[in-house]
């Protein structure tokens, strides 16, 4: 599958290595996840010399491309909200994910779409089986 995986980059990095963990076991996995450079340590250089709208248009392409975006919310993200309305909007399904006792916005955890779930992850393993079961479900539809 074709996963569109979203993360904050300007808004914070305290989840960097839970995002680079999601993001290699959906790779080990076998999905296309053309946004996992955004996982990783050097992303903040990479993008800054990236025109605004380039990202823009690289990152909706990637969107209306993809089966499925999965976010990682436990950090406030302006462009993750963003992502998240767009995917939603164009019929994909979402899966949001935080790490449990952190605080999402009501406007991600009180959507009543039907193509968005928000779930709460105890360590890394949760997390990716909470992913894996989300994926799996998508996949025996």
């Amino acid at each position: 599958m074709n996963i569109y995986f979203a993360c904050s980059i300007t808004g914070g990095r305290a989840f960097e290595s839970i995002y680079q963990e999601f993001t290699r076991t959906l790779l080990a996995d076998s999905h296309d996840v053309p946004t996992a450079h955004l996982a990783e340590s050097n992303v903040m250089a990479l993008e800054k010399v990236i025109d605004p709208r380039e990202v823009y248009n690289r990152d909706v392409t990637w969107i209306r491309a993809c089966d499925a975006l999965i976010a990682e919310v436990s950090v406030p993200s302006h462009g993750v909200g963003y992502e998240i309305g767009f995917a939603l909007a164009a019929g994909k399904r979402v899966l949001c994910l935080a790490q449990a006792g952190m605080a999402v916005s009501k406007m991600i955890t009180g959507n009543p779409h039907s193509a968005l779930q928000v779930k709460y992850y105890r360590d890394v393993a949760d997390g990716v089986g909470i992913i894996r079961e989300f994926l799996s479900d998508i996949i025996c539809e």
